[in-house]
């Protein structure tokens, strides 16, 4: 495994591990897991990996979902639509989880969308994201290039070989503050820090609601 997904690897299975420490779910508990992928390594889908319950478990992803169900049998999967409404009733899990997922979803205004839809379809909810407080960009695996202002960040990147993550619509980072302006406003989140590292410079930032 290289350095960029080792970092990856860690990183994400520390947001797992608050995810299972302040959530707390049971075994009965419907959880939704929104942006799942066709990639099953070892930094990737890490709910589906390591949750035991996988039965009570659907994945939301933009692929037909064949990868994820044949490497974690017992999993449910719906494929979704990009910037659409998810296709569920309002509360229909016990628990939304999203790691990793929200930094590609677009601009802020197609990110707010995607947080309001998390809070429509299950109360108790888990959204993280990487934080540009650690010195390593997780994507690129470059050092504090992601701690500079977006359109610097965007301008380094672009025409090199990581342009990809140059275009807003592929990578747009968020803040603890713009997470809690997106939240719903019937909820009271809790922010914190996850991952590898320490308060401001964790590789992560989670937010969660634990209460209906």
């Amino acid at each position: 495994m290289n350095f960029a997904r080792r970092i990856l690897t860690i990183a994400r299975q520390g947001a797992h591990n608050l995810f299972m420490a302040v959530l707390q779910p049971i075994p009965g508990d419907r959880i939704l897991d929104i942006g799942t992928s066709d990639d099953t390594g070892p930094d990737s889908s890490m709910l589906e990996r390591l949750y035991p319950h996988r039965e009570h478990l659907t994945c939301a992803s933009l692929t037909d979902g064949k990868a994820i169900l044949a490497a974690y049998p017992g999993v449910h999967h719906i494929q979704i639509n990009a910037g659409e409404p998810l296709p569920f009733n309002s509360n229909s899990f016990d628990i939304v989880y999203s790691n990793a997922m929200l930094e590609h979803v677009g601009p802020a205004r197609q990110q707010k969308k995607f947080v309001e839809e998390m809070g429509r379809v299950a109360s108790r909810r888990f959204l993280a994201v990487p934080n540009r407080g650690f010195p390593i960009e997780h994507h690129t695996c470059l050092p504090f290039i992601h701690c500079l202002p977006k359109a610097w960040f965007r301008r380094l990147l672009q025409d090199t070989r990581y342009d990809f993550w140059s275009h807003e619509e592929n990578l747009n980072y968020v803040s603890a503050q713009d997470l809690r302006a997106m939240w719903p406003a019937d909820g009271s989140p809790t922010i914190s820090h996850a991952g590898i590292g320490f308060g401001f410079w964790s590789s992560n930032l989670a937010i969660y609601q634990t209460k209906v």
